[in-house]
Parts: structure tokens; sequence; C-alpha cells
């Protein structure tokens, strides 16, 4: 097979991947073996691929391809979510750029409208994957509202319902008015705003003086029930028993004394709106006040308001403002900043609001799932998330599970005629018994119920994925389930660790009774150079398929993950898909290199090509321990650049330098067949990371004992390492570097064969004097007593090596140099003593990084005798 001269990433991509699919690789059945299960956190279904996407899936994918590499069955379930909010917002704005008015269409009309918008639209993101080579079972795909995950969420409704943990009340909750639907206090993103603080005068009531009370929001002055001071502050005293006067409305309302008020703040002397603040509703509460809700669902004020009836609230407030100033009721206006919340997903200011809805307690469900992270039953990575799992779990409040959208699962309450009492129930059937059965009326038919109007929280859908993409809640027992559950690694991003995460984990110990994962690895968040966070609006998120065109799908991989640790976040900038694309090419280059290599059967194998291939075995079982150990960890971007290094450093920069023949003549058959071993099992540890190059060598140098894909290759093992040997190549390295180091001062051209002398100090290890001779270009090397006469040295570890140089060298130049070096490993050796003199650190370090201290010390004085001779030599010369 000829091998073309440029990698051509696209054309390849392409092929490999439909090549995958057909002979379904990425499909699994329940078998002997043991398994390997990740879920994709589904994204949504109006979604198309961004930055944090790529980063998110390239790790699930990694770690999938490795795991079916080590002989597990490895099975990534793909899906999306139906994403309620989202979807519906994007459905509502389709059907108004073609004239329809969402409240001019029925429910069911709507939801034809929103199911043909999810078929056109629904599985983009999935076919995007494809590009970047995700190997999901995508015969497995689920969507949160097919016909197996909506059943088994109306089950786990009906069934929480009937444990008495389910609740319809009228609470206090987050409104956003652009949605028209509550969001849970998860869904609110807080941020510092610059606002103003209005200080507005309340006349006593038959008085004709005032108490001043500042206030942001003006217009909620027209829902005020109440005044509230601090009972021990001193100022208000005398308003006890009194009344004030609401103004703008004239409405009479008590002063009440409460400790929530902060003395400290504005005036020290607040307003009520029980039906606009959660902490003016919970002292409401406490003090029997009414409540007067002004707003409307769309942010609008109502009737209830007297003023300003039909105005958006920002407009409301500027009226209001204007009117108060009108009635000389305002004092003072001062800057203010404060915390806003907005919606995550509309982005519109939050209004509290009283609210019919629906609630899940949480007091005693989290209970197991804290106590799962606590005692590692379930590992979050980086471990500095589990304080703020915490933190959440112990805090939590009642989950209000109701939206008022109609894209979604509908509550499964069933209302009883001309009442608001209900039944919950799994379908219409079973709701008309129940019915039947609490009213004794046998001639109810299902048209005389009403069902509930709202839809679940999105999240009550998801929060069951691991368990329900294994239909592990209508059918618990099944093999699949029971072969699959619980998943072992969920990978994604530290913003939905409550959202999601800790949810998942509630469900998994509430059905299954058992955790839905192992690990959950946790990525940080992809920036621009500026550390910005990537968004639309900012413009500064390139498009991901423009990336795969432009650098591939493997250099894209390998760029989304050179710089991003778990947790950690990721500064992107194109210079890191350029350097996953340069390692594509360098890894088909030195392929290529190699398969041009002429072979000559009889020649024998050198020396040196016999120690080299010996030296990268013991390299290359080494680095698969150490890969073995950073995937472990899940230290993936370590992992990565282990590779890299290996490639990159040791086998092309090192050891193809060693063994490649001279140009124009042919090599030894044991080396070329060794070489092209070691590129198969280098092609093994890259793949995981870069699976289409790889799986393009793999095909050039698949033998008729290996398997058809690397997909299912196996990943090498690591065998006995010989440590003394890596060490002692290192030794060679560093002299290789000091001879180019003296070509290069001395400018001596390379072609020109130089002789190296060596002063052996104790022993000497001259297992690579043969690459020493190759890569130096040298005649011999030789052992002497003396430095010799006109020559340029240096010194590794505890041995000198001079090259004569002649009449070339400057010795004041090369006294100086030497005179540099000793006040620096006298320095160097200071710090070491100044470290081993410290009693703290001499008694608190481990052994291993005492004996290395001591080691340091020992050579810098062996290097600074060394160093003083050579100076006190060149000086007598």
């Amino acid at each position: 097979m000829d091998i073309p001269a440029k990698y051509e990433a696209a054309k390849i991509e392409e092929k490999w991947y439909q090549y995958w699919l057909e002979k379904k690789y990425f499909h699994t059945e329940p078998d002997s073996r043991e398994p390997y299960v990740n879920v994709i956190p589904p994204p949504n279904v109006t979604g198309v691929l961004h930055m944090g996407h790529m980063l998110n899936n390239t790790i699930q994918d990694v770690l999938v391809r490795r795991a079916r590499m080590l002989g597990k069955n490895a099975v990534w379930v793909p899906g999306t979510d139906h994403a309620s909010i989202a979807t519906e917002a994007k459905v509502v704005a389709k059907l108004k750029a073609e004239g329809i008015d969402k409240s001019s269409l029925s429910r069911e009309e709507f939801l034809k409208h929103a199911w043909e918008w999810k078929e056109k639209h629904g599985g983009i993101i999935l076919e995007q994957l494809k590009k970047l080579g995700a190997s999901c079972d995508w015969n497995r795909t689920c969507f949160t509202m097919d016909e197996i995950r909506s059943d088994s969420v109306i089950r786990v409704f009906t069934d929480l319902y009937e444990k008495g943990l389910i609740y319809r009340g009228v609470r206090m909750v987050n409104w956003d008015p652009d949605a028209k639907t509550a969001v849970s206090d998860e869904e609110v993103i807080y941020t510092e705003e610059n606002s103003k603080l209005y200080y507005v005068k309340y006349k006593i009531e038959n008085e004709n003086s005032y108490v001043i009370i500042a206030t942001t929001r003006p217009e909620t002055i027209l829902g005020d029930t109440a005044v509230c001071v601090n009972p021990n502050d001193k100022r208000f005293t005398h308003l006890k028993g009194k009344k004030v006067i609401v103004p703008m409305v004239n409405r009479v309302v008590p002063v009440i004394f409460d400790d929530y008020v902060d003395m400290e703040f504005g005036t020290g002397c607040l307003k009520i709106t029980p039906a606009h603040d959660i902490n003016d509703y919970e002292i409401g509460i406490r003090h029997n006040l009414p409540s007067i809700d002004i707003f409307n669902d769309n942010g609008t004020l109502s009737e209830a308001a007297e003023l300003f009836v039909g105005k958006d609230r920002f407009e409301a407030r500027k009226l209001a403002v204007a009117e108060l100033e009108k009635a000389a009721l305002i004092e003072k206006i001062e800057a203010y900043n404060n915390k806003i919340g907005r919606s995550e997903r509309t982005n519109s200011v939050i209004e509290p609001k009283l609210s019919m809805q629906w609630f899940l307690k949480m007091e005693n469900l989290v209970k197991p799932a804290l106590a799962a992270v606590e005692n590692g039953d379930v590992n979050i990575i980086p471990a500095k998330y589990k304080n703020t799992y915490r933190h959440w779990m112990e805090n939590v409040r009642d989950w209000c599970i109701s939206r008022q959208l109609w894209w979604g699962h509908r509550i499964p309450a069933y209302y009883l005629p001309g009442s608001n009492e209900f039944v919950v129930a799994g379908n219409e059937e079973q709701a008309l018994e129940k019915a039947k059965k609490h009213t004794g009326n046998n001639s109810l038919t299902i048209k005389d119920l009403r069902q509930d109007e709202d839809v679940l929280d999105t999240w009550f859908s998801s929060w069951l994925w691991p368990i329900s993409v294994f239909d592990g809640i209508l059918n618990p027992e099944n093999a699949e389930f029971k072969y699959y559950y619980p998943t072992n690694d969920l990978v994604t991003a530290p913003e939905i660790l409550f959202f999601w995460v800790a949810r998942m984990i509630i469900a998994g110990y509430e059905y299954p009774k058992n955790k839905p994962f192992s690990n959950v690895y946790l990525t940080g968040i992809v920036r621009d150079k500026q550390g910005r966070k990537m968004s639309k609006s900012l413009n500064n998120s390139p498009d991901p398929l423009d990336l795969i065109e432009k650098y591939g799908a493997d250099g894209v991989r390998v760029g989304m993950l050179l710089c991003s640790p778990a947790g950690g976040d990721l500064l992107y900038d194109d210079s890191l898909p350029e350097q996953g694309r340069n390692f594509a090419n360098k890894i088909w280059n030195a392929f290529r290199l190699v398969k041009n290599w002429d072979i000559d059967d009889s020649i024998p194998q050198p020396e040196h090509s016999r120690v080299a291939v010996e030296w990268f075995d013991a390299k290359f079982n080494q680095t698969v321990t150490q890969l073995n150990q950073q995937f472990d960890s899940f230290r993936l971007s370590e992992a990565l650049m282990t590779v890299y290094k290996l490639f990159w450093d040791d086998f092309s920069a090192w050891y193809l330098e060693i063994v490649k023949p001279e140009y124009q003549k042919p090599i030894d058959k044991i080396t070329y067949y060794k070489t092209l071993d070691f590129f198969k099992k280098l092609s093994l540890l890259i793949s995981p990371f870069m699976p289409f190059i790889t799986e393009e060598l793999w095909q050039f140098m698949k033998e008729e004992r290996d398997v058809e894909s690397i997909v299912t290759a196996k990943w090498p093992e690591s065998v006995n390492t010989k440590s003394d040997l890596i060490s002692s190549f290192e030794i060679c390295t560093e002299v290789i570097a000091g001879i180019r180091t003296i070509r290069q001062e001395k400018n001596l051209p390379l072609k020109e064969k130089l002789s190296l002398q060596i002063i052996a100090h104790g022993f000497y290890d001259n297992r690579f004097d043969s690459v020493i001779k190759k890569l130096g270009n040298l005649e011999g090397i030789d052992f002497v007593k003396e430095k010799p006469v006109l020559s340029a040295g240096f010194i590794v570890k505890s041995q000198e090596y001079f090259i004569p140089v002649g009449n070339l060298i400057n010795k004041d130049e090369e006294v100086k140099k030497l005179e540099d070096e000793l006040v620096y490993t006298e320095g160097f050796l200071k710090s070491v003593i100044a470290k081993l003199s410290n009693e703290k650190f001499v008694n608190n370090a481990p052994s291993k990084v005492l004996e290395n201290e001591r080691k340091k010390q020992a050579d810098a004085e062996s290097k600074i005798a060394i160093l003083k001779e050579q100076i006190s030599g060149m000086k007598g010369q």
C-alpha cells in the first residue's frame, strides 16, 4: 500500500467513522466481560455543538476507547434532553415568525408544532458529535421524552406522591416573566448590577410626620401591607401601635416589629411586600399579613396594583418614581450596587412570586446521596467540589418541580369535577378508576376529569437518566439494567453538580438503591485568551465544525485536552488545535520515514541499534505504567502529554535518530521490524486520543494475527521496567547534548569527526557508548587520567568529558565559563544544605525526599571539586 505524502484528515476521518459504524464496533450487548458504562450528559435538543461539548465529549470518548482496549464491554449511551424552557421558546419564536401566536393554539396543536420542530432539529448535535469521533452506541440513542423515558418519569412521580414526598401548595417561587414559568433556585444566576436606592416618605397616620424607607423597587410599594422595624431599634419605639399610609395608593398598614430587620441597612425601616419578596413573605406569615400580588405572569402590573395596570414592571418603576416625586415623597436617590437574580435560560430578571406549584420534599431524600460522596462510594474529581456538594446537600430546600409550560412531561394529576381535589395516576384509565373510588361516583368518565396544565421540571426526567436509559425504572429486573448499572464514569460540568449530578445520586439510592456511577469527572470551563467564558453574545467562540475542518478531528481533540486538567479552565487559542494537527503530521511523517527505509537481510544489527531497541522497550514499558496511573487518577491532560513526549521526544528525536541508516543505505532486518513493532505499540497508546490517524496507520501495519481495527485492539501491558537502563540513557543524552554544545560554540561542523576523552570517577556505564559515538559523530572514546591540553569539557554527574579542539579554544572564555558554573553550583549547594539544616523539614519530609536531597548535596560537592580542579588546570596551561 502506497503511503500518501500528506495526511488528509477530512478524507480519512469520514472513511473510518463509516467503517466503524458498519462494523458495529461501538455497539454492545451484555456478555461475560466486565462492563464499562458511560452515559452522555444529554445535550439540549435545541443545541448545536459548542466548545464545552467538544471538551466534555472528547474526555468521554478517550475514557470509553481505552476501556474497550482494556478488554471491557464498553458502552457509551447517547441521547438528548427535551429542555422544556429552551425548546418551547424556540418553537414560540418559530411560530411568531410565521404569524402564529401560541395563545391562539390549543395545547395539542402547539405540541404538534413542537414535535415537528424536534424531529427536524433534534438530532443535529448528535450528528456533529460523530464528526468529533464520538464512539457512542448509536443504536441505544435515547430522548428524555421518548416512550420509555416518559413512562419512567410518570412512574416516579406517582410513586413519590404515594410516598407522601410530593405535595402541591402556594409558595414563593422564582418566576421568569419571559418564559412565564417558575424556575428552581439553582436556575437563578446572581450578578452585581448598578441600581438605585430610593428613600421614600411614608406618612404616619394621624400625624404630620413620616418614616423614611429605602427601596430599590419603588413599583412594589403598590403591594405593601406593612412597615417593619427591629424591636431593638430605639429610634422607632415611638411607632409601637401606630400605622402608616402607603404612598400612591393611600393604603393604611400597620407598623410591625421583627428581629429580621437590619438596623444598619438604609434607614432601619423596611417596607413589607409579602407577595414579591421571599423574606417579606416569611415575615408576612409570622405576622399574619395579607399578600397583594401586583404582577401578571408576564411581568406587567395587574389590576391588584391599582396604578399603572398593564405596564411592564420596569416602565412602572419609572412611573412610580415620577408619581412619588410629584407628591414630594422622595427624600433622596442614591447609586447602589446590589445582586440581581436572572433566569439562567432567558436572562430575564427573576420576580419572586406567590404561586401554586408542585414540590418534592428533599430533606430525607438527600441523606443517602450525601453519605455516598462523604464515604467515597461516589468519587468527585477534583476533590475540591466535594465541599460544594456537601454545602448544597446540607442546605437543600424542597424542589419546585412544576413548570408553566406545554412542552414536557405533563403532571399526572387529575382534578375531580368542579373541585380542587385531585388524584394522581399513571394514565387516564387509572385516574378514572381512582376518581370513581374516591368519589363513589361510578358514572364518571375521563371527560369529567381535568389534568393539571403544568409540566415537570426538565431535571425531573434527566435525574433518572443513568437508570432510565436501561429501562431500570419500569423493568428493574431486566438483564441489561442488571448488567450495565451502576455506570462507571460521569463527565460533566461543575455548574450542574447540584442541578443534575446530585439529583441523579439521589434517584439512584431511592430506586435501584445503588449509586448511579462511581466517578464524577468535572471539566473546567472553556474560556478565550482573555479569560472570558465563551458565549454567542461575546462572539468569542469558534465553530467547532470549522475547527475540525481546518485542523482535523484528531488535532482538535488533542488541542482540547492539552491544557485542561479536571476542574481547571481551558484558555482556548487556535494554537492548541494547531499543535494537535502538527502532532498528527509528525506521526504521519515519522511513519513514512520508517516505511521508506530499504531493508538488507544480510546486515547484522549494529550495537547502537541493539541498545536503542533495548532502551526504548524499557522506556515504553515505563510509560505504560505511568499512563495507567494517570488514567486511574483521571489526570487525562497529563496522560496525553506523556504520550506526546514519548512519541515526539523519546521515539522521534532519540530512537529514530539512533537507528536510522545512513543516507541512501539500508537498515538491518531486526531493527526495522522492531521499529515497526514500536510504531504499532505507540499507535495503541495514542489511539484513545487520536482515533482516526491511528486507525489509518493500523491498516498499514496490521498483520494476519492482528485484529481488524485498532478500536478493538488490546491496550499494551506493562512488563518489568529496566529503570537502570533508562537512567543510563538519560546520562547518554546529556553527554550527547554536551558534545553538540561544544560543536555549536566552537563552530565545529557536524560532519567533522571528533574524539571524546573521559576522566572517569568511580563506575563508568559504557552501555550507550555506541550511541554517543554515532550521534556525536566521534572517531572514538578514550579514557585519560588528566585533562587534555587545549580541550573543551563538560561534566555529567561525576564524570568529566573533554573534546580536544586545538587552537580553536579561547582559554580566558573557558575559565570564565567554568567560574560562572562554579558560582552557580556553590549557590545551589548552599540552598540544599540550608534545607537539610532545617530541623522541621528533616523531621517531616518523606525518606525518599531526604535521600534525594542528600544525593543532590553529594553530587554538587563532587562537581565543585571537579570544577575547581579544571579551573586550576586551565589557568596553569
